[in-house]
């Protein structure tokens, strides 16, 4: 009996009926559940636990919470949010620029990052515009997964992709095969999420009050900051794009957004005492979790004892899309390279690798870390956050749309 994987399917199913349940959990305290669970069976050792919880990811989220407090506390947020928004005239162009904006953004900053600093951005829009929060919070959670295709920083499985199997001109490689399609993605989001909130758009005259800062000294380290992500973000892509592929590690840029928070802010400590440390500790234990999973074999057994064909993009688009939302898709990326670079994959099919992983996050909310970013930080900030439900509704539609949009693409793309 694999006991890993039942309680795996257990912590899926409690997830999603919790909004149903008569006692509210939260996905944190589902997640970590089902990590003590394995690890009081002996399902996995104390010291298997503790090295596969991901030190560079855990600091890269501890790194950007504090960044983004500080954003959020100073004012600076709010501020930040006019500039980029006071142009909309109506909660459709709105909702496109939040899809444009965090679409385009996530391709240069890692999706996790903009939804990290996004949520709490859009849950400020919702209460300035009398707009319900949901499709705000999803049209974040949409064009930032969907954003971040198109880039080799955008998101953990793809960098794992260019480094194990990419040619040096990486970023070249990603344009070539996702640019299009990505923005063809970016703009189908656009039009099913205002279909299927569409009560809640096609009114027009929206009122932009540009907000006061809260803490000036504050928001002037928040936009060192923004400045310094930006600055070593865009020196690790000529880096990267540079033969002998010559970049930094991303936690790096995580630790330049929130170290002159630390070194230089005198509210450091209430920052720290209030950081969102329920996300923290949910991706602690889903690390302990999928690699009790992971060590079962029973993932690896399936696709042998199945026959699925991972070199043919059909095939391995699928199985990008659909296993990703039981082992999430930085591990099934983990899974699916050592087979392609071994029989010598082409870029193209690698280039579907991370179009499937990737878009996966769209389909449910498992399939992607910045869902369940998205979701904590609302739920932490006291709004009702997104239902499993509500979000499959939109996501599964789409996540159809962008497949065939991407396949498509690679048909026509030699």
């Amino acid at each position: 009996m694999n006991l890993p994987v039942i309680v795996l399917l257990a912590v899926f199913i409690s997830i999603a009926l919790r909004q149903v349940l008569k006692v509210r959990l939260q996905i944190w305290q589902i997640m970590l559940a089902g990590a003590a669970v394995v690890m009081l069976t002996g399902q996995i050792s104390p010291l298997a636990a503790f090295h596969a919880i991901d030190a560079e990811v855990m600091a890269f989220l501890f790194w950007m919470f504090l960044a983004g407090r500080a954003f959020e506390e100073s004012g600076y947020l709010e501020r930040l949010a006019y500039g980029l928004f006071s142009r909309a005239g109506s909660a459709d162009s709105l909702l496109l620029l939040i899809i444009a904006g965090c679409g385009l953004l996530s391709a240069l900053l890692m999706n996790d990052t903009v939804a990290i600093v996004g949520t709490p951005l859009m849950l400020t829009l919702a209460r300035q515009h009398g707009m319900h929060s949901k499709p705000l919070l999803l049209a974040l959670a949409f064009s930032v997964t969907t954003g971040s295709v198109m880039s080799p920083m955008g998101n953990p499985q793809n960098l794992l992709i260019a480094v194990a199997g990419v040619p040096s001109n990486v970023f070249m490689l990603f344009g070539h095969y996702l640019a299009l399609p990505t923005l063809a993605s970016l703009a189908v989001t656009f039009v099913m999420l205002k279909y299927g909130f569409r009560e809640h758009f096609g009114r027009a005259g929206l009122f932009h009050a540009e907000p006061v800062l809260l803490d000036r000294r504050l928001a002037s380290i928040s936009k060192l900051s923004i400045t310094v992500t930006l600055a070593m973000t865009l020196l690790n892509i000529v880096l990267t794009a540079l033969p002998g592929n010559h970049g930094f590690p991303i936690t790096w840029i995580a630790v330049g957004a929130g170290l002159p928070v630390l070194l230089f802010s005198s509210r450091r400590w209430e920052l720290m005492r209030t950081l969102d440390w329920k996300t923290l500790l949910f991706f602690a234990a889903m690390f302990v979790l999928m690699e009790s999973v992971w060590q079962t074999g029973f993932f690896q057994r399936f696709f042998r004892e199945a026959g699925i064909d991972l070199t043919e993009i059909p095939s391995l688009m699928a199985v990008g899309i659909l296993l990703s939302q039981l082992i999430s898709n930085v591990p099934l990326v983990a899974l699916c390279l050592p087979a392609l670079t071994g029989a010598g994959a082409s870029p193209k099919l690698l280039m579907a690798l991370a179009a499937g992983s990737t878009i996966a996050g769209n389909l449910l909310i498992f399939g992607a870390a910045s869902n369940v970013i998205i979701i904590q930080n609302a739920e932490s900030r006291g709004d009702k956050g997104i239902g499993f439900l509500e979000f499959a509704r939109i996501g599964i539609p789409l996540t159809l749309a962008q497949a065939a949009i991407y396949g498509m693409a690679f048909m026509l793309t030699p």
